[in-house]
């Protein structure tokens, strides 16, 4: 897919990112990753992100990436793949030119490893990613990854495969100066955890979607939230974030992590063999399991 029709289907609708499921031995369970993904598919989720935060990107090898790609290509049907892809420029360089040869149409750039960077140095690890591909890069501005609005113009005019910010940091002001600057040249991309909670500031603040997690588990809630939110229906919107989002947000801030450690979980409470977390993250307990249990009951599918 090429750059731009990629971003016309990233402003075109809710996006997701499907858990990745691991074995008894901690390997990629490519089966299950497929029935899951399939499932998904029929709902209208506009692209789904695969190997992306809500994946485990971060617990996988740069080797696994790839496959995670093909396997979620080969499910997936009509709905485009956007492939994660990060650490230290010469692993995303590679990464990204090796999920591209799987089939991603599209990169999104997390944040690179460890250490805090300057705005020069970004600079020159984002556009490296972008001339090693010809297919469309989003960049993921959060933690040590924050693009002022300056060297965010520097990368538009320097990488036209770059159509996409997704911001995960919360600062409203910062977002609004990078809709009003870059306007149409990027789509924006809300992405903050359990973004639900935040989808009608930034819609406010100028941003075209955001990214579901719990569309993992729960699909059609998440879209008719996202149908509320794109409608204007405002009563709806609360009694949604009423019933459900703000019962789950409780269970997700019970723990450092839970915001990938719970999505996994519903996913598990769906039917599908999800598996555990990975390390560092660890699973929900018994008693959480259960609060969750309760909250996915009017759901099942």
């Amino acid at each position: 897919m090429d750059p731009q029709t990629l971003k016309s289907a990233l402003g075109a609708g809710l996006l997701s990112f499907p858990v990745t499921p691991f074995d008894a031995d901690g390997e990629f369970n490519e089966g299950p990753y497929r029935e899951h993904v399939e499932w998904l598919s029929g709902y209208p989720a506009k692209v789904l992100f695969a190997a992306g935060g809500t994946g485990e990107f971060f617990s996988l090898s740069p080797d696994e990436v790839p496959t995670v790609v093909a396997a979620a290509k080969a499910a997936s049907g009509d709905t485009p793949i956007v492939s994660g892809c990060g650490y230290g420029t010469r692993i995303a360089v590679d990464m990204a030119k090796a999920v591209e040869k799987a089939g991603a149409d599209g990169i999104l750039l997390i944040p690179h490893y460890l250490i805090d960077a300057p705005q020069e140095g970004l600079y020159a690890h984002i556009k490296a990613v972008c001339d090693a591909v010809g297919i469309g890069v989003m960049v993921y501005n959060r933690d040590n990854s924050i693009l002022r609005p300056d060297t965010l113009a520097r990368l538009c005019d320097a990488c036209p495969n770059l159509i996409g910010f997704k911001d995960g940091s919360g600062d409203i002001g910062l977002v609004r100066e990078v809709t009003a600057r870059m306007g149409d040249r990027l789509m924006y991309l809300g992405g903050m955890p359990t973004a639900e909670l935040f989808a009608e500031a930034y819609l406010g603040a100028g941003f075209t979607t955001y990214s579901s997690a719990v569309f993992n588990f729960v699909p059609g809630l998440a879209i008719e939230f996202y149908d509320a939110l794109r409608g204007g229906n405002r009563g709806r919107c609360e009694e949604i974030l009423k019933d459900f989002f703000y019962p789950f947000m409780a269970i997700r801030n019970r723990e450092k992590g839970y915001a990938v450690s719970a999505i996994k979980a519903g996913v598990r409470l769906q039917g599908f063999d999800a598996g555990p977390v990975r390390p560092p993250l660890s699973d929900l307990t018994g008693e959480e399991t259960e609060m969750l249990t309760a909250l996915v009951a009017p759901y099942k599918r």
